[in-house]
C-alpha cells in the first residue's frame, strides 16, 4: 500500500470516527446558528448539520444573527470573521454578553496566529479556516459538544450538591479565602437564627455576629500549607426568632488545591442540645452512683490493703490468696464504672475531640517506652517494628494513644511469658494501618465475631484467671470509627493475633 493510499485510509477512519461521536453527542439535538454571507457555506453547514441531527438556523450577516441570539439560545455558533456591515469580532463580543455560555466557532478565510489569539481571547472556541472539509466541521463540531457536555455534567453535578447540601439536618457554611460566602445552607442559616437567605456573595461578618465562629474560621484560613488541623467548639447559641438556648458543636477547617493553597474554610454545625440534655441526665446518674458505690469501694480496698500489708496481724497463704483475688475484683468493678462512662461519652459523640496531624512512627514509640516495663515484668519482647517515616493521620491524640494503649495492654495480657508483641504502621493506597501483633493465645473464629461487643470476653480454660471488664476493644472500635476508619483482626488459637486499624490519610480526611 502506496503512502497516498495510507494517508486516505488515516483520513477515512478519523472521519468516521467523528461523525461517530458527533451523532452520540448529538442525541440531545443541539441548537446551531451559521452567521456567514456566503450562500454555499451557510447551505453546506445546514446541510451537514441537519443530517447530523442538529437544529440549525442561518443569518446572512452580523446585525441578522445578534438579533436572532436575542430572541433564542444558542449552543453553538458558527461565526464568519470578515462580512459587511458589522464584523465578526464586534458580533463574537456582542454574542459573549448575551449569552456566556454559547460555543463560538470562528470561520475565516484569513486564518493566522494573530486571529486566532484576538478571537481566543474574545471568548472563541476554535476556528476553522475556508475552505474546510465536512470532516473538518464534523471533527470541531463534536469537539464543541464534548465541551458542552461536560460543562452540563459539572452543572448536574453541582446542582445535586446543592441540593444534598440544602436537605442535610447539619449546617454548612463554606467562605473563600477572602471570608466571602460561597456556601450557606438553610440549616446553618436557622441555628443562627438569620432570616436572610441571600448571603451568597456577601461577606461573612455581615451575616455571623458570634466572635468565637468568627474567631475559627480565622484560624482555619491563618493555617500554613503542609500544617492541617481541625478546629473545634461547642457553643450556646440564642436564635434571634427564638428564646430557647441551643448547643451547638462546630467543626471547622481549611479546604486546599492541589498545591495544598489555602482556598477556604468549612464550617460545619450540628445541633447537639438534646444530646446534651439527656448526657446531663445520665451525668446527674453517673454522679450519684460514683457517690453512693465508689467511695466504699474505695474504704474497702483501703482496708483490704491494711490487712494484706499485715498490719491487722499476720495472714494464711490461703488467707493472702483470697484476699489478693477479693481486691483484683473490686478494682475491676471500679474500672467498669469508668469505662462505661468513657464509651457512653465516645458513642454519643458529646466530646467535641481536637483533631490535629499526628506522627504515628512517634506516637507508637512512646507507648511502646511506656509498656516496656510491663512487658519485661512477663518476660515478653515488645519492639516497635520498622516503618516509613513520616506516616501521619489527623486525629485526636488522646483517642489514638488509648487506641494504641488498649491493644499493647490486651497484648501483654494474653500472651504467656517468653513470647512477642510487634507493633508498627505502614500504608495502603488511601489509608494509613496501625498493627499490633502477638503471639498470644489466639482467638477462635466463633470468638472474633464477637471481640468488639459490650462486655463479651473470650472465655476458656486459658483466659479465666485474666481480669477484664470486656469493654477495651468496644471502646477501640468506637473511637476508630469516630474517625472514619476500620478495625480488623486476623488470628488462631494458640498462634497469636493481629489487629490492624485503617484510618484515612490526611488528604481523604473531612
Amino acid at each position: 500500500m502506496s503512502d497516498s493510499d495510507t494517508e486516505a485510509v488515516e483520513k477515512k477512519q478519523m472521519a468516521n470516527a467523528a461523525q461517530e461521536t458527533v451523532t452520540d453527542a448529538f442525541s440531545f439535538r443541539p441548537k446551531v446558528l451559521v452567521v456567514d454571507d456566503e450562500e454555499r457555506i451557510q447551505k453546506a453547514c445546514h446541510r451537514l448539520l441537519t443530517q447530523e441531527g442538529c437544529e440549525v438556523a442561518l443569518a446572512d450577516n452580523g446585525i441578522k444573527g445578534l438579533k436572532m441570539i436575542e430572541d433564542a439560545h444558542f449552543d453553538i455558533v458558527l461565526l464568519d470573521l470578515m462580512m459587511p456591515g458589522m464584523s465578526g469580532m464586534d458580533v463574537l463580543t456582542g454574542i459573549k454578553a448575551r449569552h456566556p455560555d454559547t460555543v463560538i466557532i470562528v470561520i475565516t478565510g484569513y486564518a493566522t496566529l494573530e486571529h486566532s489569539i484576538e478571537t481566543m481571547k474574545k471568548g472563541a472556541f476554535d476556528f476553522l479556516s475556508k475552505p474546510f472539509s465536512p470532516q473538518e466541521l464534523r471533527v470541531v463540531i463534536s469537539k464543541a459538544i464534548e465541551f458542552i457536555r461536560t460543562l452540563q455534567d459539572i452543572a448536574s453535578e453541582k446542582t445535586r450538591m446543592r441540593v444534598m447540601v440544602n436537605t442535610l439536618k447539619e449546617g454548612v457554611l463554606t467562605t473563600d479565602h477572602q471570608k466571602s460566602i460561597v456556601l450557606a445552607n438553610p440549616a446553618f442559616l436557622n441555628m443562627i437564627g438569620s432570616k436572610n437567605r441571600s448571603c451568597i456573595g456577601r461577606h461573612v461578618n455581615d451575616i455571623v455576629s458570634h466572635p468565637r465562629i468568627l474567631e475559627m474560621i480565622d484560624q482555619a484560613l491563618a493555617q500554613t500549607s503542609g500544617h492541617f488541623s481541625e478546629i473545634t467548639d461547642e457553643l450556646n447559641l440564642i436564635p434571634e426568632d427564638s428564646k430557647e438556648e441551643k448547643i451547638i458543636g462546630i467543626r471547622c477547617f481549611p479546604f486546599r488545591d492541589r498545591l495544598d493553597r489555602n482556598l477556604g474554610a468549612v464550617t460545619v454545625f450540628h445541633d447537639i442540645t438534646t444530646l446534651k440534655k439527656m448526657d446531663q441526665l445520665k451525668s446527674d446518674f453517673v454522679s450519684m452512683v460514683a457517690h453512693e458505690i465508689k467511695s466504699p469501694l474505695n474504704s474497702i480496698l483501703m482496708q483490704m490493703k491494711v490487712i494484706l500489708d499485715g498490719l491487722a496481724g499476720d495472714l494464711t497463704e490461703k488467707q493472702t490468696e483470697i484476699l489478693e483475688r477479693s481486691t483484683d475484683k473490686i478494682t475491676s468493678l471500679a474500672q467498669l464504672a469508668s469505662e462505661l462512662l468513657d464509651l457512653s461519652k465516645i458513642e454519643s459523640g458529646l466530646i467535641n475531640q481536637e483533631r490535629e496531624t499526628l506522627d504515628l512512627g512517634q506516637l507508637i514509640k512512646d507507648q511502646v517506652q511506656f509498656f516496656r516495663d510491663q512487658a519485661d515484668g512477663k518476660s515478653l519482647r515488645l519492639t516497635q517494628k520498622p516503618g516509613p517515616d513520616g506516616l501521619s493521620v489527623i486525629a485526636n491524640r488522646t483517642n489514638i494513644e488509648e487506641v494504641v494503649s488498649n491493644l499493647i495492654s490486651n497484648a501483654i495480657r494474653y500472651t504467656p511469658s517468653n513470647g512477642k508483641i510487634d507493633v508498627w504502621c505502614d500504608q495502603s493506597d488511601d489509608c494509613v494501618n496501625i498493627h499490633v501483633a502477638d503471639t498470644g493465645l489466639g482467638i477462635s473464629e466463633e470468638d472474633k465475631t464477637h471481640i468488639f461487643d459490650r462486655f463479651y470476653r473470650v472465655k476458656n480454660e486459658q483466659t479465666r484467671f485474666i481480669n477484664g471488664t470486656g469493654l477495651g476493644l468496644a471502646i477501640v472500635k468506637s473511637i476508630v470509627e469516630s474517625h472514619h476508619g476500620t478495625i480488623h483482626v486476623e488470628s488462631e488459637p494458640n498462634q497469636g493475633s493481629h489487629f490492624t486499624i485503617c484510618l484515612p490519610k490526611p488528604e481523604y480526611d473531612l
